[in-house]
Parts: structure tokens; sequence; C-alpha cells
């Protein structure tokens, strides 16, 4: 097995994570970091480093001759940016034995798309937040966000329409979302290649930093399960994914976005039982998924992202 962790950067607590998933499949396992910058943080963490074209379609070619290089059996994409080449690619390279574990490209198309995602039906009680291309009278207070890509970028939050309409005109493609006070939560989940929930685990984002927790803590909220389930398969996602949300006062959810891959403070799910780097390669192997335990923890988790250093 030689997994392939693409657009890998400085995602060490990933790497370290997917490694331990892989090991536990095979003792001999490697992990192979990759990314189109060089020199990065996680080339010094993985079994090998792999300085590969950027993803996309006329880069192809090379892709292919570097993936049979380095004899890749699995790749992980890590990136928003990247999730369609992967998806697309995703047929033809099992053909040469190469699984990419990623969803189908028009649940990913879904899930970047914020404006479409908006429009999506759930529950009464689990409302995703509407979304529109320019503000009306329905809000005092917005926030604005590119329609794709990652939703951090930009952002403007916590303002007027005014406002809004002026953080606008730095942004490409701009998005406007009613303003929803209450406390943010993430849900790290993880689906099998037919849709159904394994399991998922929420977490309070305490303290945010470029768009990353930099201190989570899981949090036990067993009154919205059955909605979360609910939502992420008739999204027909697959692997892990990662839910935003956001708890009002009156304990309403309003669903945020939905990030269709392993999120930046993931590895807290992990840790808490949702196993979804080695489910999913395991899945990958023919492993029957229902036969291996999904066991969440019972105490709070805290995690704390910090800086550290390496001396070689």
């Amino acid at each position: 097995m030689k997994v392939l962790l693409s657009s890998a950067g400085a995602k060490i607590p990933l790497l370290q994570a997917l490694k331990n998933a892989a090991l536990k499949l095979q003792p001999d396992a490697k992990i192979i970091a990759g990314d189109s910058s060089k020199p990065v943080v996680s080339q010094y963490f993985a079994d090998q480093f792999w300085h590969m074209p950027l993803c996309n379609k006329s880069n192809l070619d090379a892709i292919k001759v570097g993936l049979a290089e380095y004899q890749i059996t699995h790749i992980i994409p890590s990136r928003d940016g990247e999730l369609m080449f992967w998806s697309e690619q995703k047929k033809a390279l099992k053909l040469l034995g190469i699984e990419v574990l990623v969803s189908a490209e028009e649940v990913i198309q879904l899930c970047l798309d914020k404006f479409s995602f908006a429009q999506i039906k759930t529950h009464p009680k689990c409302k995703v937040i509407p979304a529109l291309l320019h503000p009306d009278e329905s809000a005092d207070l917005w926030v604005v966000k590119e329609r794709y890509g990652a939703g951090s970028q930009n952002l403007g939050l916590k303002l007027t329409t005014q406002e809004a309409l002026h953080h606008a005109k730095t942004m490409q493609c701009p998005l406007y979302q009613p303003f929803i006070q209450g406390t943010e939560i993430s849900v790290d989940a993880w689906l099998d290649k037919n849709s159904k929930l394994k399991g998922h685990i929420c977490r309070y984002r305490t303290k945010v930093q470029h768009g990353e927790s930099q201190i989570s803590q899981t949090v036990y909220l067993p009154q919205y399960d059955e909605w979360i389930k609910t939502l992420l398969e008739q999204l027909q996602l697959t692997g892990p994914v990662v839910l935003q949300a956001i708890i009002d006062k009156h304990q309403q959810l309003h669903i945020i976005e939905c990030n269709s891959r392993f999120g930046g403070a993931s590895t807290l799910g992990i840790k808490a039982g949702v196993d979804s780097l080695y489910w999913s390669l395991a899945e990958s192997m023919a492993i029957d998924i229902t036969q291996l335990p999904f066991t969440p923890a019972k105490q709070t988790i805290t995690q704390v992202r910090y800086a550290g250093d390496l001396y070689l």
C-alpha cells in the first residue's frame, strides 16, 4: 500500500493520522506527500515526497507517469480546488489499480457551489442558511463569502447591507447569507461507498484562525443526530466529510456548508471514534465495514493546534 496525500502542504496531523490508518492494515504501508510547491513541511514527515504537477487536465499525462513511478495504490485529496480533478479521474485510475478516495463529481460540485448547496431541501428543524447573489430586505446583518471554494476566504462577517456591498467589491463571486447569532459547530462524519452514515461526532470551534479550528472540543448533541444523518445521506456523500453549522438561541440547527473531504481539525474526529481514514482504506480493500466498530468517546475531548519544531 502506497498512499498519496495530495496538496499535503503543512498538513502534518492529517499525514500522521493517515500513516497510522495505513499501518493498521499493512505494516509496510508507505505514505507519499505530494505537493506542487517545494519545499513544503510535509516532505519531512512522509515516507516519500513527490514534487508533483498541478492537478489539472493539462498535466494529466505527467501525473499518471508520477503515479506509476511512485507505485501509488491510493489517493486522498485534501484541498477543495483539486477534488473535482481527482473525482473525474476516479474510474480511469481504478482500472490502473489506483483507488481515489473521494465523492462523486456531482456531489463535490454541489458542495463547492455554496449557492446551489443553499437550495437543497432538508428537515424543517435542520435548515440550510439561505444564500443570495444580491442582498435584499430579509436581513439586517450579512455574511459575505466567495460562492465557490473555501468559505473562509476573504470572509466578511456581521456586516450591514452597505458594508456587505462594499466588501463584495474585493471578491470574485460574492455570496450573501443572513448573519445568524449562535454557537458554531463542526460535524466530522464518514459515509460508506453506498452513502450510508457509519458514524459522526460534533465539536465546538472554540477558536478559529484562517478558517481552521485552533481549539476544538467534542460535544454530545444527540438531538441533532437523525437530521444530520438524513442530510448527509441525502447528499450522496462518501468517505470523510465535514458539516459546518450554527445552533441559535432557540436550539435550531442552521447548516452553513459541507466540505466533501477530511477537515483541518478532523483528527479530533478520529480521536473521538470516527476512524474515517482507516475506514476509507479498509473499504477500498473489500473489508466489511459493518464489522468494524464505531465507538464514540464518552468523555469530552479538547484539541489544541499549535506550532512545533523538528530538528534533522
